[in-house]
């Protein structure tokens, strides 16, 4: 799925908070934001390897939910929703396409990294792929119930994403034309290879 995809979904899980406890809501809502984030910054070293861990964070996010429910303090509430949001993201990569270029393709048999059993997940694509038309409609779907509930400014970062998640999706099919033609004439030529080293293969091949 697509980072504003997982984004929006970080804020969702910590939406309770806003009504349950108000003065907790803020805070849990930007650490879901951030949680949801998180994972993605691996992507140009290692991508849903290094930051993704769908049993490490999960455990972690329920010890960390359970002090923020007995000991609840902006910095627990935050630890905690930042793990959760990591999690959720680690785990719905699962359940998306592959790593490969072109992941509407299907054929990478690589989601996600499960450290704890040292194993790749095989995506199962209920989402095609990052990007695709239904990982748009999840943006949205999901995004409905923040911006009935959220005011300014958390809804315009939840318009954000989505104005984000619509250009990628409206330019996901041509990303990997594009991105093959710069590493290849651009990078490649004038790049030192100390650069070249973090450009993921599969944009060298």
């Amino acid at each position: 799925m697509m980072l504003p995809t997982h984004a929006i979904a970080g804020m969702v899980l910590a939406l309770p908070v806003a009504y349950v406890s108000p003065e907790f809501g803020a805070v849990a809502l930007v650490a879901g934001l951030v949680g949801g984030v998180l994972p993605d910054l691996d992507l140009y070293a290692g991508h849903r390897k290094t930051l993704h861990y769908p049993v490490y964070y999960s455990a972690l996010a329920a010890v960390a939910l359970a002090l923020a429910v007995a000991v609840p303090t902006l910095l627990t509430v935050a630890t905690a929703f930042v793990l959760l949001g990591a999690a959720v993201h680690s785990v719905a990569d699962a359940f998306g396409g592959g790593l490969e270029l072109r992941p509407w393709e299907a054929t990478s048999d690589r989601a996600v990294y499960d450290h704890y059993n040292r194993r790749w997940i095989a995506p199962r694509r209920w989402v095609r792929y990052d990007g695709s038309p239904g990982d748009f409609f999840l943006s949205v779907a999901l995004a409905v119930p923040l911006l009935v509930s959220l005011g300014a400014p958390l809804r315009w970062l939840v318009v954000g994403a989505l104005a984000v998640a619509a250009v990628y999706t409206t330019v996901r099919r041509v990303l990997p034309a594009l991105a093959v033609v710069l590493v290849d004439r651009v990078l490649t030529p004038l790049a030192p290879e100390g650069v070249l080293a973090y450009v993921p293969a599969r944009y060298r091949a």
